[in-house]
């Protein structure tokens, strides 16, 4: 018999809170559902029999044809591309062990391999590993040409809040644009390599060589910059601010919905949600995922194929940072359940009102799940960045300093809080994001730096002030050394 989602006031009663036991238990109800096949939907025809009811198992929205609806190649393809980048730097530093002298541009070009991303570079692997192992082993394999820097915030000519070309973003001392920083970032990693071809390579604070060429002798690791900025810059700005914004005529959650695009079998609009959901980066039945399966990369092979379909049946970015985060009893959250609940149930009512144009009731309730799904993403990002905090924290009180991991925490951190300027119904407002990143500066504190103990004092004071702006309990923050909280 055909198969299909239930209706709409059906499919919110099951979905819009917690999930029902057919999905998952209480303790799995942080985890988000991702790709079921066709047979785990439910038939309308039996929708109106309460003793047959079920809810669905993923994000799989059939038409009357039953054909599948969802569509958001492109956002998974730059989830690869963002880790095909960071493998590719984490593998410099081996490759220069072993001879290789890049010519002054050439980390340049490697990089922007996969941030300007053409098909010359289609059969090159992505560096992403799976168990069991990938159904795609080359970029080519997902039969895109999308790139990060032609969806990078400043690029988009219309709908962005910000016109980040103009007035440059905050949080990074002379930055023009989102785009230009990162360039800014590729040059700094083409001169560090150099460095190491040329035999100055840069110090910790102990007269040391750092121990990876994307380090530089301030505190920053340019690998983490690079892939958590990205995540916010491409993936959070794209979402909150285009597709699933609603302040551009044509655009987002004002796109068409009364016909069925040409060649396609989706709306505008529904096809501008999924995208939407693609950049949040969970797999199709993420549900089925519990939040220690996020946070230790356990894959699901779900339609029994024998191996992982890394644009369905993966998670990546924010999706797996909710599961972290959500580990933590103390903290009463549950990102990932209210970041599906979100994106599922205005999904559920695109797919029952699809060839129609929506009531005002209708588009009222549609927002209401948007401000769900991504209000849990940005808490997600905001809560992921206490936990940088922490890290920090506790990296400066460790009985034995690491420069390494002092560099990659804070620059994780610095990643993720540049990230939360992308979205303008944040509770973060300008003033306070301004105020968190003269904390956190451009660089950390080092040892042996005159500000050393008020850098660790401004720390707190920003992890304070993410805590009250998005509603963070006292338990989730931790303690003056990092320690207790997420």
């Amino acid at each position: 018999m055909s198969r299909r989602f239930l209706p709409l006031s059906l499919s919110l009663a099951l979905c819009a809170g917690c999930p029902t036991d057919d999905l998952a238990d209480d303790d799995d109800a942080a985890n988000p559902p991702g790709s079921g096949d066709d047979d785990d939907a439910v038939d309308d025809d039996d929708a109106a029999d309460d003793d047959d009811v079920a809810a669905p198992e993923g994000y799989v929205f059939l038409n009357d044809a039953g054909e599948d609806t969802v569509s958001y190649g492109g956002q998974s393809f730059r989830h690869v591309l963002i880790a095909s980048m960071a493998d590719r730097l984490g593998g410099m530093t081996t490759r220069l062990q072993e001879g290789w002298a890049p010519e002054p541009g050439d980390v340049v070009d490697e990089l922007n391999r996969y941030f300007r991303y053409t098909e010359d570079w289609a059969g090159n692997d992505h560096g992403i590993t799976t168990d069991p192992a990938p159904d795609q082993t080359s970029l080519g394999d997902f039969g895109s040409t999308k790139d990060l820097a032609g969806k990078i915030a400043g690029r988009d000519p219309d709908g962005q809040h910000v016109v980040w070309t103009d007035v440059g973003i905050v949080g990074w001392e002379g930055a023009p644009s989102p785009e230009e920083l990162v360039d800014a970032w590729f040059g700094t990693v083409d001169d560090l390599a150099r460095g190491w071809v040329n035999g100055a390579v840069a110090q910790d604070p102990d007269g040391d060589d750092v121990t990876a060429v994307y380090l530089d002798d301030r505190g920053r690791d340019y690998k983490q910059l690079i892939q958590k900025f990205l995540l916010g810059a491409v993936a959070f700005s794209q979402a909150a601010d285009d597709y699933l914004d609603d302040d551009f005529d044509g655009k987002g959650l004002l796109s068409d919905h009364t016909t069925v695009v040409d060649g396609a079998d989706y709306t505008d609009l529904e096809h501008a949600w999924d995208e939407g959901f693609g950049y949040f980066g969970a797999a199709r039945d993420y549900l089925h995922y519990s939040d220690d399966d996020l946070a230790d990369g356990v894959f699901i092979d779900t339609d029994e194929s024998g191996g992982i379909d890394i644009a369905r049946e993966m998670n990546h970015g924010a999706s797996v940072n909710a599961g972290k985060r959500d580990r933590l009893a103390a903290a009463g959250v549950d990102f990932t359940a209210d970041a599906w609940s979100g994106f599922f149930s205005g999904r559920a009512l695109l797919r029952d009102t699809a060839g129609t144009e929506l009531s005002t009731a209708q588009r009222d309730v549609l927002v209401a799940h948007r401000d769900a799904a991504v209000q849990a993403w940005e808490a997600a990002l905001a809560a992921t960045a206490v936990h940088y905090i922490n890290d920090v924290l506790q990296d400066m009180h460790a009985a034995e300093y690491d420069y390494t991991n002092h560099a990659k925490h804070w620059s994780e951190l610095k990643g993720f809080a540049l990230s939360l300027q992308f979205h303008r119904r944040s509770p973060l407002d300008d003033t306070a994001f301004a105020a968190l990143h003269s904390m956190l500066g451009d660089a950390p504190a080092l040892p042996g730096d005159a500000a050393w103990d008020d850098y660790a004092d401004g720390l707190r004071d920003a992890r304070t002030l993410l805590g009250t702006a998005y509603g963070f309990p006292t338990e989730a923050l931790g303690d003056a050394n990092g320690d207790g909280g997420w």
